[in-house]
């Protein structure tokens, strides 16, 4: 638990007079006090409602304010998938001290049918409010409210959200550079309207080649990828360290058994290998990242007897809500050629409202914000590829390595999957190595990384090392110590 920063910072005003309290376009929904329990400490729990007149839009804000021991920061949370956030994130910054913020980004749920209004047509305001402006007005709203009820406001602001959530956190540093000092950005989708289209990339190739790859066939190509590639770091762990050294061919699993789903044909390994290798136009070039050798197959996903194909809901939802605003659009009908015809569109008409993916950070720099970017290498959903695409770029926009650096940093995770799991170590309280360096100006050269088993014990660590550096094994000692590891130029 960080310490606090304001010394007797009790609330000046009871809770439930919130709800009196006048901010624009906002309407004070509720304010109560939760008495808390073992996993919630007590806190002063606050609805709000800001609208855009004359939109006639309605975002739910959830802002929680502890009733004692507050410790003079805010905290926002970020969401996943189409889902912005809810009050249940709040609970674990209130366990910590801090002020938080969450909200539904101007709709309920998960589903993105929010994009079309009742007459089938683009709901812009509503697109909008779940692309960026959501997060920036609960973050005005959670800091008013902190304000009004300690007399204070925050010393500090920090964002704190992966996936969804950490493209939140580079909208707010992109469009929103005021609002918070340091942003953790985890797995972040920042490439929106280019990845949740490469995301059906597996179904379209196979579709194409009228051969859905059974589910264990996938698992077995898995393994074959990870003991092939696992030793290239120097050390057996069953993880690949950095997949683009991996240059494993598929076609080596030809001939070779799955078990119970048979011998892989060549129509499998072409299939698996154009995964991997990531969208293409039909003519061979590039669109975007394929599937880091070393993740899942989540996304090209397969099932029944004979097998056909399971896509992503996420990705279905982009499909029928945002591009061909058909809510029954049927996934199978798609060829390559519509494909390249969607992609185009996507990165067309949402770029500018989803994509998060402006590199310019100079705002947010000279205001002193730092960012903490990390990605694990097996994210079966959202792949790692487009993070340091993302951050290569930021690099060159703003002045080169060393000096993007003193603000912002990226770190790997090697066997890390979607935000957590996977077989390599996990990364443990990032968010305190940004507190670090945002107040005591300690920036992070590592970020600790721990596996455990199911009791609880490490039984592994690592450090993460700052991008584009990996970490390498002197060769002494135990290669489950962190202590023997040390961060070097990749090979």
């Amino acid at each position: 638990m960080p310490k606090a920063l304001i010394a007797d910072a009790d609330p000046m005003r009871t809770c439930e007079s919130l709800r009196s309290l006048n901010l624009p376009n906002t309407t004070i929904d509720a304010a109560t006090v939760d008495p808390g329990d073992d996993r919630a400490a007590p806190s002063c729990r606050v609805t709000a409602t800001v609208t855009h007149p004359p939109a006639g839009d309605a975002i739910k804000v959830f802002i929680g304010l502890p009733m004692k021991s507050w410790n003079g920061r805010f905290q926002g949370i970020g969401g996943g998938g189409f889902s912005g956030g809810s009050a249940a994130g709040l609970r674990q910054p209130l366990l910590a001290g801090y002020a938080a913020g969450s909200t539904d980004t101007g709709h309920e749920g998960g589903s993105g049918s929010f994009a079309l209004d009742a007459n089938g047509r683009l709901n812009w305001h509503t697109i909008r409010d779940n692309a960026y402006l959501g997060i920036h007005e609960m973050t005005a709203t959670g800091k008013a409210l902190v304000q009004e009820f300690y007399g204070k406001a925050p010393r500090y602001a920090y964002f704190n959200g992966c996936s969804t959530g950490g493209r939140q956190g580079l909208s707010e540093a992109q469009r929103y550079p005021a609002d918070y000092d340091g942003i953790l950005s985890g797995a972040p989708a920042i490439n929106w309207p280019k990845l949740h289209v490469e995301q059906l990339w597996g179904h379209v190739v196979m579709l194409e080649a009228r051969n859905f790859i059974p589910q264990c066939k996938y698992d077995a190509a898995l393994e074959a990828v990870v003991r092939a590639c696992d030793g290239i770091d120097g050390v057996n762990d069953g993880v690949i360290d950095d997949p683009r050294a991996c240059k494993y061919d598929s076609k080596s699993l030809v001939g070779t058994s799955s078990g119970s789903c048979g011998a892989f044909t060549a129509a499998d390994a072409d299939v698996i290998n154009k995964i991997w290798e990531g969208p293409r136009r039909r003519e061979g070039t590039f669109l975007w990242y394929g599937l880091p050798r070393g993740a899942a197959f989540a996304l090209s996903a397969t099932g029944g007897s004979p097998p056909t194909g399971r896509p992503f809901a996420i990705t279905l939802d982009w499909f029928r809500y945002f591009l061909t605003q058909n809510p029954q659009w049927d996934w199978t009908t798609i060829t390559h050629a519509s494909y390249e015809q969607l992609w185009d569109q996507s990165v067309e008409q949402y770029g500018a409202v989803f994509g998060t993916d402006n590199p310019n950070l100079s705002a947010f720099r000279d205001r002193g914000g730092k960012l903490i970017l990390w990605h694990g290498w097996a994210d079966p959903l959202i792949y790692a590829e487009g993070t340091i695409d993302y951050y290569t770029r930021v690099q060159q926009e703003m002045g080169g390595p060393q000096e993007t650096s003193s603000f912002a940093r990226l770190f790997m995770a090697p066997g890390v999957g979607h935000c957590a799991g996977g077989p390599g170590p996990q990364p443990r309280q990032p968010f305190d190595s940004l507190i670090s360096w945002v107040e005591q100006g300690h920036a992070p050269e590592t970020l600790s990384a721990v596996r455990r088993d199911d009791a609880g014990a490490v039984t592994r660590s690592r450090p993460l090392c700052q991008f584009p550096l990996v970490a390498r094994s002197n060769g002494k000692g135990s290669p489950d110590d962190a202590s023997t590891f040390a961060c070097r130029v990749g090979s």
